[in-house]
């Protein structure tokens, strides 16, 4: 493999897709599998946008659009985050790409020096630390555990700042854990980042519309921060788009024309179809969003109540996204067919193999002692999964 490069090599795969794969081979071979392992909502895209899509195609929108994306798009992304989040932007400060995916790591890429660190809270979504590492960054992973409901506090963030700090990433709510940071948290953060104005702050908020407890909360609220905040958001989530693939930001023009230079020489501007689609899920009714909302919440509640009836399983209650991420290091040492747990790698092929239930392993998000379920399923599923998990656990001894 020397043939490849260092930057290649020095990349981990995504073990999300890693398990939903070995999910996928095992249906192929005719195996009942559940899969709690994929991060997207078990949804139809509303009909509305895709007639909207149907329409974008009979009137030839099939040509390249401007590499940040088509005008009205982005001014519909500015109305938006006028009317829900009370933030003023213009279209020249929003740049459209290929998913929220994307949109992180343009600005990583845009932003990042070798030898910059960037500060990652642990649990982490699988890609943050890989991006950094792509843009020859360190990352600076600082770690929140189950009984601070996997949220960093302003003394933790203040402790690991350096003069080599170049920007800090949250998520809320969060990927893996759907915790969520009160306004009040939020605010603690932000008095510490005050003090260093070198610092940017990448607000990932892809899952904002999936929330259970009051309202989301941008830490953008926060004027002091507004000259170097960038916020990552998209139709993924919230109105069930993952395959058509748009992602945005929103950030000082500065920033927006430099991830505009990035990717106008590596990918230009994303699906001309997808964003007349996503420009109709922003202006038209939001009653699915909420449907699916209320959905996601009932399924938060069953996927608590039955995960916490499992004897070694610590659960939190998660206010947001769709996953529970249970702490299972109670497991780790105990044997079933002489077959040894060694870690939560070891927990997932093993509720794989034996449960056929598919989820993902905390190590890939930072919290090796726990694992991830994505509860983005039927209610049936859900309620025959931790049977299969329980049935499982219990022949460990």
């Amino acid at each position: 493999m020397d043939y490849l490069s260092n930057r290649l090599m020095s990349l981990s795969e995504s073990e999300t897709i890693v398990m939903s794969q070995k999910s996928a081979e095992l249906k192929a071979q005719g195996v009942d599998v559940i899969n709690l392992s994929v991060g997207e909502p078990n949804f139809a895209t509303p009909d509305h946008i895709k007639e909207a899509a149907k329409h974008a195609i009979d009137d030839n929108f099939s040509f390249y659009s401007p590499v940040t994306g088509f005008p009205d798009l982005r001014k519909a992304i500015c109305e938006k985050l006028k009317k829900e989040n009370s933030l003023t932007y213009s279209p020249d400060q929003i740049v459209c790409s290929n998913g929220a995916k994307q949109s992180i790591c343009n600005v990583i890429l845009a932003l990042v020096n070798k030898g910059d660190e960037v500060i990652i809270p642990a649990p982490y979504w699988v890609s943050y630390p890989e991006m950094v590492k792509l843009a020859e960054g360190t990352p600076v992973v600082v770690s929140a555990g189950i009984e601070q409901d996997f949220k960093i506090t302003a003394d933790q963030l203040a402790n690991v700042i350096t003069d080599k700090t170049k920007a800090v990433i949250l998520c809320s709510p969060s990927n893996p854990t759907g915790s969520v940071y009160s306004k009040a948290e939020l605010k603690l953060l932000a008095d510490v980042l005050v003090k260093h104005p070198h610092i940017y702050v990448i607000s990932d908020e892809i899952y904002e519309h999936i929330i259970y407890i009051g309202k989301h909360e941008s830490i953008a609220q926060f004027d002091e921060l507004t000259d170097r905040m960038i916020i990552v958001n998209g139709v993924s989530k919230c109105y069930a788009m993952t395959g058509w693939r748009i992602g945005w930001i929103a950030a000082p023009k500065e920033i927006a024309q430099a991830c505009s230079k990035l990717q106008g020489q590596y990918t230009s501007g994303p699906c001309s179809i997808s964003q007349k689609a996503a420009l109709a899920a922003y202006e038209g009714s939001q009653d699915e969003v909420e449907k699916m909302r209320q959905a996601f919440e009932r399924r938060n509640k069953l996927s608590f109540d039955l995960l916490s009836d499992i004897d070694g399983l610590e659960v939190n209650n998660p206010k947001g996204a769709f996953y529970l991420f249970p702490k299972c290091d109670s497991f780790f040492g105990k044997s079933y067919n002489g077959r040894k747990i060694n870690d939560s790698s070891d927990l997932a092929i093993y509720l794989l193999e034996e449960g056929h239930v598919a989820c993902v392993a905390g190590i890939a998000f930072g919290a090796p002692d726990n694992i991830r379920i994505s509860y983005a399923t039927s209610d049936e599923n859900l309620v025959e999964a931790v049977r299969r998990i329980k049935e499982a656990l219990g022949k460990l001894n």
